[in-house]
């Protein structure tokens, strides 16, 4: 249930479902956020006059007097389930190395367009990798460490001359080669992630280790389980979550895999809540590769087509991961997560303020509200011929006309748009 509030009688532990303004124009991450400090409600003031707030039971919210249907407290309430999830209590945020600083640890080097024909034959070749390694470990010999160390890195130095450029290949899709692809997916994932959090180019090149291998043991796991279109029965799923320990046993048997990647498949199931698998780890138990994991393994999922349901957008997919922050992940994390991919990720379809409708072709590191996009389809749903490239931060009209803002985020395969047709 939603309450109208106005932005004077905002108080910390309430939760916002809606602006008086569309949320685009705020510098908020998403339309639905919890307000927990004084300093919070002094930023919604400077862009609202009043607020809708979810008064819902799942929200510890409490009401002003004036409000008679004041929603109690949780420790007054009866509606308590059987089994609580555990309390893990909400993290720090996580700290950049460079934070405050005004030059980035990671400038761009490269265009993506200058960058992109590095990328797609670095693709390729760790494409070609992970296949090799998949049939490797299917066939009991030794995955070739040293090589993949190799491909990890050429992946590494693009990512950090432009990470763009890789982060267009999470758009390829392909369900006869899911478990390859989404190990390539969530690889680059998990190193453009890293970039954004500065890490070192050493420690890049472990977290990609581990996560271009994490999924390596559902090469043993039974294709009718993997492939299977419906839920899993309980012992199906007990055999499913065998992939992990799988995986660290092939791992741990090859040469020149390092034990931090190794721990990053061991641990890429658990979760921030106690409530993943297979150890039930919680909180900082589970170590920043595997929380790292969790996220980029999970966005992937999402966003990716399966047997059993359709893709979700980016876009949907960091919303609800947002709504999971402090629960199944790591809060400061995931708050990162959407600073790195942008609140419209690569790839994203959108509608456009004047109806047109346009792909996402790179982030806007410094303002993510302003993405470079290619207006694909007219107000009037024809076809742009050629396509058009606008950059929303820097390509204003010149006869007064309103500037191109990007609407609405549209759901995935929207109008039969294929985002990867429009890459420069």
């Amino acid at each position: 249930m939603k309450r109208k509030i106005d932005v004077n009688n905002l108080r910390p532990g309430m939760y916002v479902s809606e602006l008086d303004r569309p949320w685009i124009e705020t510098p908020f991450l998403f339309q639905g956020f919890e307000v927990r400090t004084p300093q919070d409600i002094e930023e919604i003031k400077r862009y609202c006059i009043y607020v809708y707030i979810d008064t819902k039971p799942s929200y510890d919210v409490r009401l002003p007097n004036y409000f008679p249907d004041r929603v109690m407290p949780r420790s007054e309430r009866v509606d308590k389930v059987d089994k609580p999830l555990p309390y893990v209590p909400p993290p720090p945020p996580i700290a950049k190395r460079n934070q405050g600083a005004h030059k980035p640890f990671y400038p761009d080097i490269l265009s993506l367009e200058e960058e992109i024909q590095q990328a797609t034959e670095i693709e390729r070749d760790t494409r070609t990798l992970i296949s090799a390694a998949m049939e490797d470990a299917r066939m009991g010999r030794s995955l070739d460490g040293p090589g993949t160390r190799k491909v990890v890195g050429e992946m590494v130095d693009s990512i950090i001359r432009n990470p763009d450029a890789l982060v267009w290949f999470l758009h390829l899709k392909n369900k006869d080669e899911y478990t390859a692809l989404h190990s390539l997916r969530t690889c680059i994932l998990a190193l453009a992630f890293g970039r954004h959090l500065e890490f070192p180019k050493d420690t890049l090149t472990l977290l990609g280790i581990g996560a271009l291998l994490h999924d390596i043991g559902k090469v043993m796991i039974p294709s009718e389980i993997l492939e299977k279109p419906g839920n899993l029965t309980r012992d199906e799923f007990e055999i499913m979550k065998a992939h992990v320990p799988l995986g660290v046993e092939i791992l741990e048997n090859a040469k020149g895999i390092p034990p931090m990647a190794i721990e990053l498949t061991r641990r890429h199931h658990e979760r921030y809540n106690g409530t993943g698998y297979m150890a039930g780890l919680k909180g900082n138990e589970i170590g920043d590769f595997g929380m790292i994991a969790a996220i980029v393994d999970h966005y992937d999922a999402m966003v990716s087509p399966h047997v059993y349901r359709e893709a979700r957008s980016p876009y949907d997919t960091l919303k609800g991961m947002y709504e999971m922050r402090n629960a199944e992940f790591h809060g400061g994390l995931i708050e990162q997560f959407i600073q790195c991919m942008g609140i419209y990720p690569i790839g994203s379809i959108v509608e456009m303020n004047d109806a047109s409708v346009a792909v996402v072709i790179t982030t806007n590191r410094a303002r993510r509200l302003k993405p470079r996009v290619a207006l694909v389809l007219k107000p009037d749903r024809t076809p742009y011929r050629p396509s058009q490239y606008i950059d929303l931060m820097r390509d204003n009209p010149e006869d007064g006309a309103t500037p191109l803002e990007i609407r609405k985020v549209l759901a995935a395969g929207s109008f039969g748009i294929n985002p990867t047709d429009y890459l420069p």
